[in-house]
């Protein structure tokens, strides 16, 4: 029981930042800056993995266990993209991403609560 609670947790943390995002979209692209910064894109992989192992382990203890592993399996892809394409790669996508419009950010913004909303 205890893993399924730190999945809810986890979900409702999500689901947070989304509103958050949609509602500030500014946010995202300042926490976009913030992990351009130097080495600060491995702690984006940490926290990915970190996820990964969350969402796996507790994929057994929870009502829709397919959907909460493809969560698991996601973020340890995305943890893994970071590690093989490098910093230099993920800056340039950053930097993609900054230069569009707020729409877009509200678009991801609304995918992130949607995840959140299903974990």
């Amino acid at each position: 029981m205890g893993m399924e609670i730190i999945v809810k947790i986890v979900g409702i943390l999500i689901v947070f930042i989304g509103i958050v995002f949609l509602l500030k979209p500014g946010v995202m692209k300042l926490l976009m800056e913030f992990i351009k910064k130097g080495k600060r894109i491995y702690l984006a992989a940490v926290i990915r993995f970190t996820l990964a192992i969350i969402f796996l382990l507790g994929a057994g203890e929870c009502y829709q266990k397919w959907i909460i592993a493809a969560f698991g399996i996601l973020f340890l892809i995305s943890g893994l993209l970071i590690l093989i394409l490098g910093p230099e790669k993920i800056r340039n996508i950053l930097n993609w991403y900054e230069n569009q419009p707020l729409l877009i950010f509200r678009v991801l913004a609304a995918i992130i609560l949607a995840c959140g909303a299903v974990i």
